[in-house]
Order: structure tokens, then C-alpha cells, then sequence
């Protein structure tokens, strides 16, 4: 029965992404970037192939981690301010299986938009080194779709759920270069306070994921992905992480009172 339950959410998910035409955004959104990487390649003095591949690649991203960010965050927010989630809750349905049929909806949604987002770079690229960027941003959207669901559920809000994800998306992508940039400072190098910063810069880079290694256009670019084994460890850092964040989202849902 509560196997069910978390099928009927995952699917109820799946359809909200369908009849708000969420498919459909994407798309278009992809349209305008494929058209913009063409006009900049036609522009391009030099090397003009890899810098539309290059430009197309960050743009997809940057676009599929926004609309999927969003639109978790406002599924959530639409359900508070309708009254959805009392009403599923008044029934006989734990607070842990719609935690858990939303994450799965959420992952779905993830996998489609990546499937999507792969789609143009096949293009441009070599097939296996575009279902490897693929896999990775399919990873990387997990993540951020955990991310998500337990700001909004933790927040309530839209406004600070959005600035945390945003701002926790810029400090994974240049976490590495802060870390380069504060190892070899021009001054103060022995300073408590550069310690103190540069100890806590060492202590994020062990706890929140390398975003900078994941999806990289260099791979396209370079025809040089990763091997198969490092796309395992992305899968098993994703399962890792989407583990932790929908148990730190059970456990603030269980607490609250609605």
C-alpha cells in the first residue's frame, strides 16, 4: 500500500511537469540556445566550432539546473498556498512517502530534462562523449532537485529557498578557484584570518559536491571524457547526496505542525 502511495505521487509529479507544458519551455529554451551558439560561431573569428560548442554546452546547463531549481520550488509553494498538501496529509498518507514519491517525481523530471538538454550536443559532438556529459548533468540535477525540495519544504518561502539554491550553485561551480585563488594570496599569508578562511574553504570542499568536475564543455569540446569508472563515482555521489537531503527533508517535515 505505501509503495502505492509513492508511485501515485512520483506519477502525479510527472503529469503537474506535463500539463504546465514545463516539456515544452524547455525546449523552446533550447531553441533560442541552439540559435544563439550558431550566431556566436558565425561571429567567431577563430575556432569558431569549438566555441559554439563550448557556448551551447554552458548555456544548456545553466538553463536545465534553473528550470528545474524553479519549478521544483513552485510545485511545492503552489501545493502550501492551495491547501494540497493538507488534504493529502488529512488522508491516510506518512509525511516520508510524499517526501519520498516527490523526490522521485522531481528525479524523473531531471532525467528528461538532461535526456533533453543531450539531445543538441549529439550533434556537435560524438555521440559517447555526449551521453557522458549527459549522465553527468542527469547527476548534477539530482542533486540540485534534492536541493531544492528541502529548501522549499524548509523555508516555506520562495524568495530565500531560490537565493539559498542559487547561491549554493555558485559556491559548488567555484569552489575550486576560491581554493586556488586564497592557497597563494599576494598578502597576509600568514594572517589568522586567511587560516580561518582558507580552513573553511577546505571544509566545504569536503562536505558539498564538486560541481566544477561535473558537465564540463571541455569534454565535447576535447572529444575527451571521462572514463566510464569516474561516471560511476558521479552516480554514487549523487546517490549519496540526494540520500542525505531527503533525509534532512523528512526529518524538518516531521517536526513542523501544519
Amino acid at each position: 500500500m505505501r509503495g502505492h502511495q509513492i508511485v501515485t505521487i512520483a506519477r502525479y509529479t510527472l503529469l503537474e511537469a506535463t500539463r504546465i507544458r514545463l516539456w515544452w519551455l524547455f525546449a523552446l529554451i533550447l531553441a533560442i540556445a541552439c540559435g544563439a551558439a550558431w550566431f556566436v560561431q558565425q561571429v567567431a573569428i577563430t575556432e569558431s566550432t569549438r566555441i559554439q560548442i563550448a557556448f551551447l554546452a554552458a548555456t544548456v546547463r545553466l538553463a536545465a539546473v534553473f528550470v528545474l531549481s524553479l519549478h521544483v520550488l513552485t510545485s511545492i509553494v503552489r501545493e502550501f498556498n492551495d491547501k494540497g498538501l493538507e488534504l493529502m496529509l488529512s488522508f491516510d498518507l506518512r509525511r516520508g512517502d510524499y517526501v519520498l514519491g516527490r523526490l522521485l517525481g522531481f528525479f524523473g523530471v531531471a532525467l528528461v530534462i538532461a535526456l533533453l538538454a543531450t539531445l543538441p550536443q549529439c550533434v556537435l559532438a560524438p555521440p559517447v562523449t555526449a551521453l557522458q556529459w549527459g549522465l553527468s548533468l542527469a547527476c548534477e540535477l539530482t542533486i540540485m532537485a534534492a536541493l531544492s525540495l528541502f529548501c522549499i519544504m524548509t523555508f516555506t518561502q520562495l524568495m530565500p529557498a531560490a537565493s539559498f539554491v542559487l547561491g549554493f550553485y555558485l559556491l559548488t561551480r567555484t569552489l575550486t578557484a576560491i581554493r586556488l585563488i586564497g592557497a597563494e594570496p599576494t598578502t597576509g599569508n600568514d594572517a589568522l584570518s586567511h587560516q580561518i578562511m582558507s580552513w573553511g574553504m577546505e571544509g566545504l570542499a569536503l562536505v558539498l559536491p564538486a560541481f566544477d568536475r561535473y558537465t564540463q564543455s571541455a569534454w565535447l569540446i576535447d572529444n575527451n571524457a571521462a572514463e566510464w569508472s569516474v561516471s560511476a563515482i558521479w552516480a554514487a555521489q549523487a546517490l549519496l547526496y540526494t540520500i542525505l537531503l531527503g533525509a534532512a527533508t523528512m526529518f524538518d517535515f516531521h517536526r513542523r505542525n501544519l
